[in-house]
């Protein structure tokens, strides 16, 4: 076996406590909207940290997170792994805009909608009208948002083009956008794909993470970017080139960008 894989016994016994933990995640997302904030927040992390525990993903952060009192903060984060929720609201509380597609996953489904998470169908193109409105409504009502302008997951060896739509909320209620930047390795410090949520299904993927026997994680939380002033294209590339820099990837996109697409600093 190699050793950066687990045997089929610790994969079986993980697999269990996994389950059980989802499990007790269900019960307490049916009470968890009548808590008040503080206290959502304090399940929410405790959660996230114990999953964290069960999958034996070792966590290392920098840079300086956001106030937890902070108004108007949105979170934007290259995406990698359904795991990138899980290592962001290990450190720092917020709702996330995901794809329609997790409500056909079992379980989950039913946890992420019980703890607010705002759904998008992005095969309708107006549907992000709706988003930013719900975005802008979780902001005044003092909750801090995350997305993932990619619009989808990558293998982490690249980083896909940052979409720009649902940068408009962040315009309209004047936010602070604090770009996070998310990369794995594995136990061997090697650049780890295998937790990618990249052409597999969600049961595929957890078995791939399942059989590592460890996976380390870095968050690097960059400096913020005031939205006052800018378009939503000006956001989009600002954070794009900011966690480009930091975790020294490429940026793929489908067409050459042109100047004019570009803020002042960047040009």
């Amino acid at each position: 076996m190699n050793s950066t894989q687990t045997s089929k016994i610790t994969q079986l016994l993980r697999l269990i406590r996994l389950l059980l933990h989802i499990l007790s995640g269900l019960i307490q997302s049916l009470v968890y909207p009548y808590f008040n904030r503080s206290i959502q927040r304090y399940m929410a992390r405790k959660w996230a940290r114990s999953l964290l525990e069960i999958l034996n993903i070792q966590l290392s952060c920098t840079g300086s997170l956001p106030p937890e009192d902070k108004h108007s903060v949105i979170l934007v984060a290259n995406h990698i792994s359904w795991l990138d929720i899980m290592i962001i609201l290990t450190m720092y509380p917020v709702r996330f805009v995901a794809k329609s597609e997790v409500l056909s996953w079992p379980l989950l489904n039913i946890l992420c909608r019980n703890v607010g998470t705002i759904f998008i169908e992005r095969e309708k193109r107006n549907d992000t009208l709706r988003v930013n409105q719900d975005i802008s409504e979780a902001l005044i009502a003092g909750d801090s948002i995350a997305i993932f302008p990619e619009g989808t997951t990558s293998d982490g060896t690249v980083l896909l083009h940052f979409h720009a739509s649902l940068l408009q909320s962040a315009v309209s209620a004047q936010a602070t956008l604090y770009p996070v930047a998310i990369s794995y390795r594995d136990i061997t410090n090697v650049r780890n794909t295998s937790v990618a949520y990249v052409n597999v299904t969600i049961l595929e993927s957890l078995q791939l993470i399942l059989n590592q026997s460890a996976i380390k994680t870095e968050l690097i939380f960059l400096p913020p970017i005031n939205c006052k002033d800018r378009n939503r294209r000006e956001l989009a590339r600002l954070s794009e080139h900011a966690i480009s820099e930091a975790l020294h990837l490429p940026v793929a996109r489908k067409v050459p960008e042109k100047l004019s697409d570009l803020p002042g600093e960047l040009l």
